[in-house]
C-alpha cells in the first residue's frame, strides 16, 4: 500500500429509501473509489438506516469522498470513523468439507482459540461463525486456508459505532 494511502471508515445516517444503496455505491464506482466492504441496516428509527463503509484512500480522496456524501439529499449525517474510537465487528462463516475425525478437533479448537462458535456440523463437515475484527478475521480465514484443502468463506462488512470508553477497535 502507498504511504499516503490508509484505511478509512465512514459511518452514514441515509433515509431508508429505495435506490440510496445504489447512489451511494455509484457514487464510488463514478469516481473509481473502491469499496473495501459496505454494510447496511434499518436503525432504531424505520426511516433512517446506518451504513459503514471502509475504503482504501489518500487524505485528499477520502475528504473528497465525505464532501460528496455530505451533499447527497438521502445522507443525513456522515461520520468518520479512521481515528476515532470506535467498536468494530465483522461477521465471518467458515465452512470446512470432507472432515476427517482429526480435522474435526483442530476445527473445534480452532474455533475455541478464537471465541468463536460452531453453529453447525454434519458426517464430515463443520460450519463456525466468528464475530470479531476484520483484521482477526483475516488471520482466521489465513489459517483456515493452510490448515484445510476444502473450505468455503462468508464474511459480512464491517459494522461500528462510537466507543462510549476509549476502548480501540
Amino acid at each position: 500500500m502507498d504511504n499516503n494511502m490508509k484505511k478509512r471508515w465512514i459511518s452514514l445516517y441515509v433515509e431508508n429509501q429505495v435506490g440510496v444503496l445504489s447512489k451511494i455505491s455509484g457514487l464510488f464506482s463514478g469516481k473509481s473509489y473502491n469499496l473495501d466492504s459496505l454494510t447496511v441496516g434499518m436503525t432504531e428509527d424505520p426511516t433512517v438506516s446506518r451504513m459503514t463503509i471502509a475504503t482504501v484512500s489518500d487524505d485528499e480522496t477520502f475528504e473528497q469522498i465525505k464532501k460528496q456524501l455530505n451533499r447527497m439529499i438521502e445522507v443525513i449525517k456522515v461520520i468518520d470513523f479512521t481515528d476515532i474510537f470506535v467498536r468494530m465487528k465483522e461477521i465471518l462463516y467458515v465452512k470446512v468439507f470432507n472432515c476427517t475425525p482429526a480435522a474435526k478437533v483442530e476445527v473445534f479448537q480452532i474455533a475455541e482459540t478464537f471465541k468463536a462458535k460452531v453453529i453447525d456440523y454434519g458426517h464430515d463437515s463443520v460450519l463456525v461463525e466468528f464475530v470479531q475484527t476484520a483484521t482477526k478475521n483475516d488471520a482466521v480465514v489465513k489459517l483456515m486456508k493452510e490448515e484445510f484443502k476444502n473450505i468455503e468463506v462468508v464474511r459480512g462488512g464491517s459494522v461500528g459505532i462510537e466507543s462510549i470508553s476509549m476502548m480501540e477497535r
